[in-house]
């Protein structure tokens, strides 16, 4: 069946010709992930295409996006840096619909190690960032929800944040949003925009999702960006979904159900400036 399409004050007849120079849309594309990892695939390149033609700049994927979301399968699935599928996929559907692109994440191989690593890209398909999940999800939940990812994967090391002609942009993995300081290194780096792909469950998302993304929002007076996810009952592991996008006013501006959606967002550039100017946090701890 075909997935809903969100829009936020989107005008998809005309893309951004009626929004003033320092706004643009941002779409986040929410859908099921299932095992065949070329299905997966495919229905990323199907939601990129659509969240293009609603206007959006910049687009954004969900966490392990091209397998499911179960430790002992990462290694499974995973694929180098450059020459992988997804790789490919994502550098040729930014540079087909001319946006920038947060692929997600997904398992990425280097030598030995694994690591749960996202890739973005510019509108000519050339990778301008690499982030490697920082805090691996270790947890033992209530319910009897446990999960290692430290069993598969290892750690990255830095916060990323990439400058585009478009927006600076942070780029942050599921479980690093619980830790502020990551947040507020990417923010006195110059993020603007952060993209957070992740994969929730039905313990932690009901309690702390909007939560989280709302507090690393007006705690950096940045736009935060959660991408997720479709919700699949039947799974191993259940994504809670509700992808939304939240202003540094710590506004929900965007928001999808549990189900299949893309969603569209203003990113208003001045707004940000002002909010910043009006109440100024800045540097001061």
């Amino acid at each position: 069946m075909p997935s809903e399409l969100h829009t936020k004050a989107a005008d998809p007849a005309n893309g951004c010709s009626r929004l003033p120079p320092s706004t643009f849309k941002m779409a986040v594309c929410q859908f099921k992930i299932g095992t065949e990892k070329k299905q997966n695939l495919d229905r990323a390149r199907e939601f990129i295409h659509r969240a293009a033609g609603s206007g959006a700049r910049l687009v954004a994927l969900p966490e392990m996006f091209i397998c499911p979301y179960v430790a002992r399968l990462f290694p499974n699935y995973a694929e180098s840096c450059a020459g992988g599928d997804s790789f490919l996929m994502l550098a040729r559907a930014a540079r087909e619909e001319n946006i920038f692109l947060v692929g997600g994440s997904v398992p990425e191989r280097d030598g030995e190690q694994v690591f749960n690593a996202s890739f973005i890209f510019d509108p000519l398909g050339n990778l301008i960032a690499h982030h490697r999940k920082v805090h691996l999800f270790d947890v033992d939940l209530p319910g009897g929800l446990s999960f290692r990812e430290s069993a598969t994967l290892s750690p990255g090391s830095t916060a990323t944040v990439v400058a585009t002609p478009l927006c600076t942009i942070g780029v942050a993995i599921c479980f690093d949003v619980r830790f502020p300081a990551l947040f507020r290194e990417m923010t006195l780096k110059g993020a603007q925009v952060v993209v957070i792909p992740a994969a929730f469950n039905m313990i932690t998302g009901p309690a702390h999702w909007e939560l989280l993304l709302r507090a690393r929002a007006v705690d950096n007076q940045v736009y935060v960006v959660g991408a997720a996810p479709a919700r699949d009952p039947g799974a191993d592991y259940v994504a809670f979904g509700h992808s939304m996008v939240v202003s540094p006013w710590a506004e929900i501006i965007a928001r999808a159900g549990p189900e299949e959606a893309v969603i569209v967002a203003d990113i208003d550039l001045e707004r940000l400036a002002r909010v910043r100017r009006e109440l100024p946090l800045g540097k001061r701890c």
